[in-house]
């Protein structure tokens, strides 16, 4: 997306000024090697646009945003080594590429990073901030518990589901505008809006990963397609799956959870999902939470023009790749 060049060049320009110590190096180095990673760094982007769309300088919540980013890769860092990924963006996780003891104490040390980056956000609007980021990162932590306890529940429901991806990634995006909107001093009413805007895109923008962990092509998707399948990971498409089909369907995938053939049995759950009906009744739930967040969006009584870089952003992220 061209429009989003300059956002991504300055945050870019940002991030390469963090300074890390050279000792001890295996403490630093993994750190300087999954920020330069890369990836869309979408949730800056958000804070760079939420403060824009109230008429202030994106400049204005540069800290602020680049906080977001270092906590959102944290997260990914720490995550990593839960689902035992082996590939982040196509590359090595830390834990792969070192070991796993460094990759929790790097990873410990760049949450810290993301509150020094913060409290650069000097001014009256520092413990508004600091309000929402620590609500924001302890409702990660919790939807990540409640991810990890899926796997040993049989009767995850689709709604405890949703709420836990709410809470594990989607939050993070209402976070990242609402503090952009604080910066761009809107009203606590807009705040909120433009928070449900952000929450329920990254609902839908988590659907749609679910559904590209098996769906997209893998030269493209720059983590291991199948994952999910292979970790027999709850899922929307897993949790649809189980609801929609009927008794001799429902033995299949129960005795393919227990399949030990990796690539036989990503290729026959793709096939059983397909003929469930477990893909397109996700993407309706996807493009639900994508009109919710509109509808919010829309309730923001701003000039639309104002608005156009959020509308594209949202556009953007639910065409990925296939």
């Amino acid at each position: 997306m061209h429009a989003l060049e300059s956002y991504t060049a300055l945050i870019e320009q940002e991030i390469a000024s963090i300074q890390f110590p050279h000792t001890p190096s295996n403490l630093y180095d993994p750190l300087r090697y999954f920020m330069n990673l890369g990836g869309k760094r979408m949730r800056p982007i958000l804070t760079l646009m939420g403060t824009e769309l109230f008429g202030k300088n994106r400049t204005e919540s540069i800290h602020a945003a680049i906080a977001v980013e270092v906590f959102h890769n944290f997260t990914l860092i720490h995550d990593d080594i839960m689902d035992e990924a082996p590939l982040r963006r196509n590359m090595e996780t830390v834990h792969t590429r070192w070991n796993q003891n460094i990759a929790i104490l790097s990873g410990d040390v760049l949450f810290v990073k993301a509150y020094q980056l913060l409290m650069l956000q000097q001014g009256t609007h520092l413990p508004a901030l600091l309000e929402i980021f620590n609500r924001t990162a302890i409702e990660v932590c919790e939807g990540q518990q409640m991810d990890m306890d899926f796997e040993f529940r049989n009767d995850v429901s689709i709604s405890e589901y949703v709420e836990m991806i709410r809470l594990k990634t989607s939050v993070l995006l209402g976070c990242a505008l609402e503090m952009g909107a604080i910066i761009g001093n809107a009203s606590k009413e807009d705040r909120h809006l433009l928070y449900e805007f952000g929450q329920h895109i990254g609902i839908a923008f988590q659907i749609q990963d679910d559904i590209l962990d098996l769906y997209a092509d893998p030269e493209k998707f720059g983590k291991q397609v199948g994952g999910d399948v292979i970790s027999n990971k709850k899922t929307l498409l897993n949790l649809k799956a189980m609801e929609l089909a009927n008794s001799a369907q429902k033995i299949q995938l129960a005795e393919l959870s227990s399949e030990q053939d990796a690539v036989f049995k990503v290729a026959q759950t793709k096939e059983l999902y397909s003929q469930i009906g477990a893909k397109e009744s996700c993407e309706v739930e996807m493009q639900a939470h994508y009109n919710f967040a509109m509808n919010a969006l829309d309730q923001i009584q701003l000039p639309e023009v104002n608005k156009k870089p959020l509308i594209a952003l949202a556009d953007y992220l639910m065409v990925r790749i296939s």
